[in-house]
């Protein structure tokens, strides 16, 4: 199934004439207007405090609610990746990072309303103030401290994210 499936008509004339132009774009034959399937971008926060454990979260909301997972999100229009996942931490943990250093990326599909959302994962090592303001909000049930040695890749829901948990345990972090 072509990953725009689910787009049925043209974004700029409106025509029902959107039609598969090629694996990764629609074109309107009425307009002639051509709409790229692109990744959007996504990142991911890795804190660790200095007993060498992770910053850990556990999902409020469905995909994989209930499952571990780690802080962060999507990157908004007009913000860096840096801006991104200070933004993320701060809405979801209540910590303030001090300073990003990016480590790598990973494809990845995200489920959101029933739709496939292609991303690409930015992952940053992240440096914070301090914990003590530690607090699970957004779309956070929990967070935990978990050692790196200790962490479990099967216990985290996302896929892409169980592979970033099994990359770190492999890294020195």
């Amino acid at each position: 199934m072509h990953p725009l499936s689910q787009f049925k008509y043209c974004p700029k004339c409106g025509s029902n004439r959107f039609v598969e132009n090629n694996i990764k774009s629609k074109r309107c034959e009425n307009c002639g207007f051509v709409y790229y399937f692109n990744s959007c971008s996504s990142t991911v926060a890795i804190i660790v405090n200095e007993n060498n454990e992770l910053l850990v979260a556990t999902r409020a909301h469905e995909p994989v609610k209930g499952t571990l997972d780690l802080p962060g999100g999507f990157v908004d229009m007009h913000e860096t990746g840096e801006e991104a996942v200070i933004r993320e931490v701060k809405e979801e943990t209540n910590l303030n990072v001090t300073e990003t250093e990016y480590l790598f990326s990973i494809p990845n599909i995200y489920v959101y309303s029933g739709f496939e959302v292609h991303t690409l994962d930015l992952v940053y090592r992240c440096k914070v103030e301090s914990t003590a303001t530690l607090k699970a909000e957004d779309d956070v049930a929990n967070l935990q401290f978990i050692k790196i040695p200790e962490l479990n890749p099967d216990l985290f829901g996302l896929l892409s994210v169980k592979e970033i948990v099994r990359k770190i345990q492999k890294m020195k972090i």
